[in-house]
């Protein structure tokens, strides 16, 4: 079997993608309609000066190269009648002429400007090409409407003054505004229309995002384009479907439990009738741990559905919790950030996956740091402890329920098994996640991150 592998040209070519392509769909697609608008600009505009604009300069070129050579060659001819010639010239061909010889030539004083070649370099190739044995010059006026083209010959100096309109056409410039004018028209409009369609792509993701970490937007109605809406609709009935499920199990849990919690009831008071012994004490710590086991299974299947979110002050929080424990004899650290800000969620729930976690740390620490800040739009609160911590190999394992670790954990020290599974569950709602790893104090780092 061959393998291919990536060749350097396409390592680079990958590169580039990941660093220039646009992250988002709004300028991905702007930049669809932004690349061939330019190219059908820049095509157009070199093709009516290959086209249009070159045959056009060249015709008008010509036209008044040959209309001063028809007045030199009437000069030629009747060099005595310079002024009726002068007239001539300038009601035929609208240009002011003048004839110097050769002992007059020098006294010509040029004030113009500089050639602009824009304008004049169809002219310079057609006086070449018309008068190869004359030096020629062009020169434009201060406010570049006038034209001077000065003709020295073996018999004296022709002097032509005319508008630059008689070899320039303005319309190069009204063409170019017209295809910038359009081209801007056409990008504001695509602009408006695809903010609008992002937008809604946009706020349908938000709803899916807020519907994750427990947020019920009942404000969100489809709009935009048939596949958007078709896709907000489809979200619309997943989030019923589920809701609607959430609901009957938790009903169903609940019909459970009082019927699992009767025959509880009337075992309690069946031992009360026993003789006092080591039988009626292990048959109470039986029933003890199974409503223990029961209220367990409960809350971590029921979770906190029923709750709404709000906006919760994490900080308040977690010195709630820490409180509790002040009567222990663990030495407890706490730090925060004061620029924390609140977050959006359930506080009940948050309460009791961080609850479970930090009362972890105080049941096999003897030193605990909790520590609260914000980094990259996270919350991240980090727990530590100096207790035996939990092997590499366990830490994806003990977040599977009813998972207890027998070297740290016992019946009469730990639980059913589900803390750490209510824990995970509540931050994976609201788009957080929870992270084991070793902590610098010698046990366990717990690292709960949420999204702001």
């Amino acid at each position: 079997m061959h393998i291919k592998f990536p060749s350097k040209v396409d390592n680079v070519l990958r590169y580039l993608k990941l660093k220039f392509l646009p992250k988002t769909l709004f300028f991905r697609t702007m930049l669809l309609i932004f690349i061939p608008l330019i190219v059908v600009q820049v095509v157009s505009i070199i093709a009516f000066f290959d086209g249009s604009w070159g045959r056009v300069g060249k015709r008008l070129s010509a036209n008044l190269t040959s209309e001063m050579s028809f007045i030199m060659e009437l000069t030629d001819k009747s060099s005595k009648n310079v002024a009726d010639i002068k007239k001539l010239a300038a009601k035929n061909f609208d240009l002011d002429y003048s004839f110097y010889s050769n002992k007059q030539k020098h006294n010509v004083i040029n004030k113009a400007s500089r050639n602009n070649k824009l304008v004049t370099g169809f002219l310079e190739e057609s006086l070449r090409s018309t008068f190869p044995d004359a030096v020629t010059n062009i020169y434009m006026g201060e406010d570049g409407r006038d034209l001077m083209v000065l003709i020295d010959r073996p018999n004296g100096l022709y002097e032509f003054k005319t508008s630059s309109k008689n070899i320039f056409s303005s319309s190069i410039f009204g063409f170019v505004l017209w295809m910038i004018g359009t081209s801007v028209l056409l990008f504001l409009v695509a602009v408006l229309f695809l903010r609008i369609q992002v937008r809604s792509i946009a706020e349908l993701a938000q709803v899916a995002e807020d519907f994750g970490k427990g947020i019920d937007n009942k404000d969100f109605k489809p709009y935009g384009s048939s596949e958007v809406r078709k896709a907000a609709i489809a979200f619309i009935k997943m989030k019923e479907r589920i809701n609607r499920q959430i609901s009957e199990r938790t009903q169903m849990l609940a019909g459970v439990s009082h019927d699992l919690r009767t025959p509880l009831t009337r075992m309690k008071l069946q031992s009360s009738m026993m003789p006092d012994g080591q039988d009626k004490t292990d048959f109470l710590n039986d029933i003890s741990e199974m409503e223990k086991m029961l209220d367990g299974y409960l809350a971590f299947v029921s979770g906190e559905g029923g709750e709404t979110a709000s906006f919760v002050d994490m900080n308040e929080m977690i010195l709630s919790i820490l409180n509790k424990f002040r009567n222990t004899q663990a030495l407890i650290r706490y730090s925060t950030n004061d620029q924390v800000s609140a977050i959006q969620g359930r506080e009940q729930a948050l309460k009791r996956a961080l609850t479970n976690v930090i009362s972890n740390a105080f049941r096999y620490g003897k030193t605990i740091a909790v520590k609260l800040e914000s980094n990259n739009n996270k919350l991240e609160v980090t727990i530590d402890d100096d207790g035996p911590g939990i092997p590499e190999d366990k830490r994806e394992e003990v977040f599977k329920a009813f998972v207890r670790l027998e070297e740290s954990r016992n019946k009469e020290t730990g639980g059913v098994g589900l803390g750490l599974s209510i824990a995970k569950d509540v931050i994976t709602s609201h788009g957080g996640r929870i992270e084991l790893f070793d902590s610098p104090m010698g046990g366990l780092r717990v690292l709960v991150s949420i999204p702001l």
